[in-house]
């Protein structure tokens, strides 16, 4: 298989799974071939910032609370995340990527790098040897065993990086995208949420293949407007650029300015509504979920305060959104002078982890997280004033945006 000098895109994604599990094993090496843990064990409410796959069988999952975790994988070991290694790792990564393409889409700390290849056969050879390379040159440096998948865009190469982990490569040639998804679970195509499995599987739709056979027209009907994002992704198609190096994924925010300033309380939880709503609907629009929450305020004196909260799976949920949101703003409204300006920002996007839970929460919660997705497409149809929650009746502020 060849690659086009000049003409076929070529990416590569690179991808250390269980990123912050792995650099624990190089810094400490009794840690290999045992179920790994990486959470803050000092925390009041400790959620599970990664876990190996030993663990990952047993049914841990990221974002799952620690003493829920520690039941489903009794023999794991705990070990407490250390972020300034992760970084010093990410870095060391990208470090061998750099020599090879000016384009290097890095995560946050997670071990996931995509590497725009487009256009150097002549200068370092196939694609697929330069991704051999830095594979080889990152096992013998760093210590780490990063799998790759090559092809023409980000969503190819991410799926097919899914297929072979946690070790192994894989190849989708040009022009074989949509053959490539066609045969396999619906779940592995990024972009998707669990809402949107469970809606699929009303329709018993479980493989790419049988969502590739709808029009856009009746994904748009079921899913609204991002149906035609959706019938895309299922067909492989995906022009998203890799981004320089250096330069981190676009954001989400909003932001309310105080027609008065206050400090009601109810006010302002109900202005810190509606900006998870905007910003659960843009994120969901676009297909991604935000692993960082901040909450921006602005004083009346000029004070400006900014708290933040993580969520290491992702959320995209007008919900938790919220829940992330206000604890962010406990930590910043501290002071009794009013406040002039709120403002929601959410960072880190990721392809949300589109999975069903292989031991469903609560019924209560799961019923609550399902008004999300329906409430996003009586908005993306109807128009944002269609429905509304009692929270933001009383707001002044402009509805969500369609």
């Amino acid at each position: 298989m060849l690659w086009a000098p000049s003409e076929d895109r070529a990416v590569v994604h690179l991808n250390v799974a269980d990123f912050a599990v792995a650099v624990e094993r190089v810094v400490d090496g009794r840690l290999q071939g045992r179920p790994v843990i990486v959470a803050a064990q000092a925390a009041t409410r400790a959620a599970v910032y990664d876990m190996s796959e030993e663990a990952f069988q047993a049914g841990v999952r990221k974002g799952m609370a620690l003493g829920r975790a520690r039941k489903r994988c009794r023999e794991a070991r705990i070990v407490v995340p250390h972020p300034d290694h992760y970084d010093r790792a990410m870095a060391a990564l990208v470090g061998h990527a750099r020599p090879y393409a000016p384009r290097i889409e890095a995560g946050e700390g997670n071990g996931h790098l995509f590497v725009d290849l487009t256009g150097t056969v002549r200068l370092f050879g196939p694609p697929a040897d330069v991704a051999w390379r830095m594979r080889k040159a990152v096992r013998a440096d760093l210590g780490l065993d990063p799998i790759w998948a090559l092809a023409s865009n980000k969503l190819v190469a991410k799926v097919a990086s899914r297929l072979v982990k946690p070790t192994g490569e894989y190849i989708v040639e040009p022009g074989r995208e949509e053959d490539f998804l066609r045969p396999l679970p619906i779940g592995l195509v990024p972009g998707l949420e669990r809402e949107d499995l469970l809606l699929f599987r009303e329709f018993h739709v479980f493989r790419a293949g049988e969502a590739a056979l709808w029009t856009p027209g009746q994904l748009e009907t079921v899913f609204g407007r991002r149906g035609r994002h959706l019938h895309q992704a299922v067909r492989g198609i995906d022009s998203s650029p890799v981004l320089p190096a250096g330069q981190p994924p676009p954001g989400v925010d909003a932001e309310h300015e105080f027609g008065d300033d206050t400090n009601d309380q109810d006010l302002v939880l109900a202005a810190l509504y509606r900006l998870a709503e905007q910003a659960g609907f843009e994120l969901r629009r676009r297909g991604r979920v935000a692993r960082r929450i901040a909450v921006r305020l602005d004083y009346s004196d000029g004070v400006r305060i900014v708290r933040q909260r993580t969520d290491p799976a992702g959320t995209a949920s007008d919900f938790q959104l919220f829940e992330l949101a206000r604890s962010a703003l406990d930590l910043a409204w501290t002071r009794r002078v009013r406040l002039r300006c709120l403002k929601l920002l959410c960072d880190r996007l990721v392809y949300p982890p589109a999975q069903l839970e292989l031991f469903p929460q609560d019924d209560s919660r799961s019923r609550t997280e399902a008004l999300v997705p329906a409430i996003h497409r009586i908005r993306a149809r109807f128009g944002p004033r269609s429905i509304a929650t009692g929270r933001t009746l009383g707001l002044d502020a402009p509805p969500v945006p369609a």
